[in-house]
């Protein structure tokens, strides 16, 4: 017997209104995804890409249709609940780092677990093994000034890691990284997802991006072309 999803989209459907024109972004979107798959979304601009990741991270809600994700319809949560859900579930890496310039790297990986009832000692030793997970063990006393963009990136998914969610979701991850920095990013994620069974969702442009995950799905004009 197959195993249940992790992430159970129904009929998912998004209409934003611009002034007096309705805009459809996601037209009854329906699709599963499994623990430790390392899923892509691709396709051209305005194809409802970054809206789907967005919906199924908490971060936008929908119009009509369901999201599972183990279980629970994240569109029947209410702002604070959803809040909370997004911090013990999600894991967001985005194309600009997001990084606070002031803080260390540590500082930074450790902001997620400040909304937690963790100790300091038990938040400092998860952002250990964190930052060892993505290669900068010897860098936790460096601030974002002191890194190069992919370092700052790994930084950005150590964050995204260190409350040990059900989902990372990035969204461009490599945006703006150079070839050799972007193959660095896409391996940890592409590890997360095989060794870790952690479950990716990625967006982006980028087809040779898209080799490291398990699956694409291509979405064109809001919906599901190929996967």
């Amino acid at each position: 017997m197959a195993a249940e999803p992790i992430v159970a989209i129904r009929e998912l459907s998004k209409v934003y209104q611009q002034g007096e024109i309705n805009v459809t972004a996601l037209n009854e979107v329906s699709v599963d995804i499994h623990e430790g798959e390392f899923v892509v979304l691709m396709g051209p601009s305005g194809s409802g890409k970054s809206t789907l990741l967005h919906i199924i991270a908490g971060i936008d809600r929908a119009t009509k249709g369901s999201v599972l994700v183990q279980g629970i319809n994240v569109a029947n949560l209410n702002e604070s609940e959803l809040a909370d859900w997004r911090n013990q579930n999600v894991g967001f890496v985005f194309q600009s780092f997001n990084l606070i310039p002031v803080l260390t790297a540590a500082e930074n990986v450790e902001l997620p677990l400040l909304l937690t009832s963790l100790g300091r000692a038990e938040r400092r030793r998860q952002v250990a093994l964190a930052l060892e997970l993505v290669g900068l063990g010897d860098r936790g006393h460096h601030r974002p000034d002191q890194m190069s963009g992919g370092q700052q990136q790994r930084v950005a998914i150590a964050r995204a890691l260190v409350t040990d969610p059900t989902l990372i979701v990035a969204d461009e991850p490599t945006g703006n990284l150079d070839a050799k920095s972007a193959s660095d990013v896409l391996t940890i994620l592409q590890s997360l997802s095989r060794v870790s069974k952690k479950t990716v969702i990625m967006v982006t442009h980028d087809p040779k991006a898209a080799h490291f995950g398990t699956r694409s799905l291509h979405l064109e004009k809001g919906e599901i072309v190929a996967d």
